[in-house]
């Protein structure tokens, strides 16, 4: 009798563990059932996620990666939020000097010169004079030039600068990169995301070949989506260049020219390659009318709508100089300042926010050596992107070469 009472105990317990299993399966119980339905619905996700955060093409940074990911995902109004919250109490610093060293002691090489003509090449342009300072008193030797990159026939192609933004963001620095476009060529190369649709034939990464002759590199645009403009390359419209857009236009011969496209520039035959980013920020020498320091939606949306964020512009001095310009606690004005003092009569901004701000010059050990990483050095030293993306295949983002003539 004890041992049918056992059996039956025990065929009732397995009974109800049965049915409380049958429950937990179709759902009765609800907290488990959600716990495990969101599991599965997220698993996709979490791949997803896991994938952005080690894809380097997203950004430098894992915040960059995630924030790229979230707004292809229909986050951007949370990252927004996010980004405006960290802004807000995260302004540029107000007042104070700049680290030690951010801004190099004058040197012999200030001054306007004309080098020495070669008579197997071509002869360089005239030395810029210095940069009057914006921000009183100036720094030590800020505003003045600075030989940087390997030299082409023994003359220096890139001269570099640095100065403070303006009179309020005095602890803060930005670098001007002054480009001789009789000694340097000039070459836009694609990425896989910008502008999509290649691979083309000056892809990154930078070959061990044309490496040789590299004597700088910076960053592009806009993502195409953001540029408000178009894309030639290779003889092919990869996306409809629209007249009135500022661009970057390179030749057959390597030289380069920053404009207005429909008025200033023009397609010929001799075009390779039009880089399109929205429109001009410098004309005739000066800002374009109408800027206004807090607009981020003309001049690109910003971390958080910050109006002071890392930002690079390109221009084009009267002899044919190029003047890149690049720094943290930059808003459109200011940027547009900085390119007038460079000597820019016409300029446009390139991309912005941290992870896309790169210039980098480089100086190999002797004549003919391929530019690399190792010699490779960023125009500012708080830049996040170092010159290596630049021989990477991963590097998804265009760019431009200055290479020796």
């Amino acid at each position: 009798m004890q041992r049918r009472r056992i059996r039956v105990k025990a065929r009732r317990a397995a009974r109800r563990e049965r049915r409380l299993a049958r429950r937990f399966v179709i759902g009765r119980h609800p907290i488990a059932s959600l716990a495990i339905g969101a599991v599965l619905l997220l698993t996709p996700v979490w791949v997803s996620l896991g994938s952005a955060l080690h894809n380097p093409t997203l950004g430098v940074t894992m915040p960059a990666r995630f924030a790229e990911w979230a707004r292809e995902h229909g986050a951007g109004p949370l990252v927004g939020w996010v980004e405006n919250f960290y802004y807000e109490h995260n302004p540029p610093p107000i007042g104070g000097r700049p680290p030690k060293g951010a801004i190099p002691p004058p040197n012999a090489a200030v001054g306007t010169s004309v080098p020495a003509a070669r008579p197997n090449g071509p002869i360089a342009l005239p030395m810029p004079a210095p940069i009057q300072p914006i921000a009183s008193p100036p720094v030590p030797g800020e505003g003045q030039w600075h030989a940087a990159g390997r030299l082409v026939g023994g003359v220096p192609a890139i001269y570099e600068a640095y100065l403070r933004p303006d009179a309020i963001h005095t602890s803060l620095v930005a670098g001007v990169a002054w480009i001789d476009t009789k000694l340097l060529k000039a070459t836009l190369y694609s990425g896989s995301i910008i502008p999509g649709g290649g691979p083309y034939k000056d892809t990154a990464p930078v070959s061990t070949g044309a490496a040789r002759s590299l004597v700088a590199a910076f960053n592009a645009g806009f993502l195409m989506s953001d540029s408000e403009g178009g894309y030639y390359t290779q003889g092919k419209v990869v996306l409809p260049l629209r007249t009135g857009a500022a661009s970057i236009v390179v030749y057959r011969d390597g030289s380069v020219r920053v404009g207005s496209w429909g008025s200033q520039l023009q397609m010929s035959s001799d075009v390779v390659s039009v880089r399109q980013n929205l429109r001009l920020l410098v004309n005739n020498g000066k800002p374009v009318p109408g800027l206004d320091p807090y607009d981020t939606y003309i001049w690109g949306a910003t971390l958080g709508g910050a109006d002071d964020v890392w930002r690079s512009g390109l221009g084009q001095t009267a002899n044919g100089a190029l003047v890149y310009v690049a720094g943290p606690g930059l808003n459109i004005t200011s940027l547009a300042e900085l390119l007038v003092r460079a000597g820019a009569v016409r300029g446009m901004e390139l991309d912005i926010n941290t992870d896309w701000v790169d210039f980098a010059t480089f100086d190999p050990a002797s004549t003919g050596a391929a530019a690399s990483a190792a010699n490779g050095r960023n125009l500012l030293s708080n830049m996040i992107g170092q010159p290596d993306r630049y021989f990477a295949s991963w590097w998804a983002r265009d760019f431009f070469t200055m290479s020796a003539r």
